[in-house]
């Protein structure tokens, strides 16, 4: 219902840790904690709205509600065997069991660290697609985590995303977040310094009805990149990561901007 403003081809997005951390600072992101326990959750195979709510992220109840569960013949507040928990924590085998792809990333790049297949993928074409013949299995289909590839050289860590689709001035923020936050999970696990973070966006959106907020973000002058840190850096297991683990400081930006609008 919201004429969009789409770029394809966009340039990555490249940041470089030594120059801190990639949260925003054109508006004040006070839920910057928020997406990490999103993906936190997802890592950990979480798929129910409910489940990811009592974790402290609650954005999913706007979008696996019952009525639009049921289109995809889901039960109430289930994201779908497509979604990002199902597939990172349980990607379905051919034979019924299930892979666990972080963990497995984990045990390869331990073992062979110069392997250039250490990737990770939110994206099962036939839980994402649909049509008259295919019924979709996700009440999203996965917009990031489509592509993650690490790659270590020289002890240092970089973590490439590709991503499908972006809301930029609200989704895209926050999944930026997310996966720098990623990055700074595995190299510690893996004890290596957490060095890049690349992004890709091959389809980036801006809403119409975002356009007023837009040009603010956009006439603000950018400010110095905040730091973040692991508190606690016994934490060897990815899977034992826990919210209050992250700290972020220095961060200075302008204030915020509320109210921009989700279009579906």
């Amino acid at each position: 219902t919201h004429g969009t403003y789409t770029h394809k081809g966009l340039p990555p997005l490249i940041y470089k840790f030594e120059n801190g951390f990639p949260v925003i600072t054109e508006r004040k992101i006070g839920f910057w904690r928020t997406p990490i326990i999103e993906l936190l959750g997802f890592i950990h195979g979480v798929r129910n709205a409910k489940e990811l709510e009592t974790r402290g992220c609650k954005w999913w109840l706007d979008w696996a509600y019952p009525e639009k569960c049921a289109i995809f013949g889901l039960e109430p507040w289930d994201l779908g065997p497509g979604s990002y928990g199902a597939v990172f924590h349980d990607f379905p085998m051919p034979d019924g069991s299930s892979f666990n792809q972080f963990e497995h990333l984990i045990k390869q790049m331990k073992e062979k660290p110069e392997l250039r297949t250490h990737v990770v993928s939110s994206w099962v074409p036939y839980y994402a697609l649909g049509h008259s013949g295919l019924q979709r299995k996700v009440v999203v289909a996965p917009c990031h985590g489509n592509f993650l590839q690490f790659t270590i050289s020289q002890g240092r860590l970089t973590l490439t995303h590709v991503q499908r689709s972006a809301d930029m001035p609200v989704g895209a923020p926050a999944n930026i977040i997310q996966y720098a936050a990623l990055t700074f999970m595995v190299a510690q696990v893996l004890d290596v310094l957490p060095h890049r973070y690349i992004h890709y966006f091959t389809d980036a959106q801006i809403y119409e009805n975002q356009l007023e907020a837009v040009r603010e973000i956009v006439s603000r002058e950018p400010k110095p990149f905040p730091t973040f840190r692991i508190l606690n850096p016994e934490v060897k297991d990815l899977f034992a990561f826990k919210p209050e683990h992250f700290e972020l400081s220095d961060y200075h930006p302008h204030g915020p901007i509320s109210g921009i609008p989700v279009t579906e």
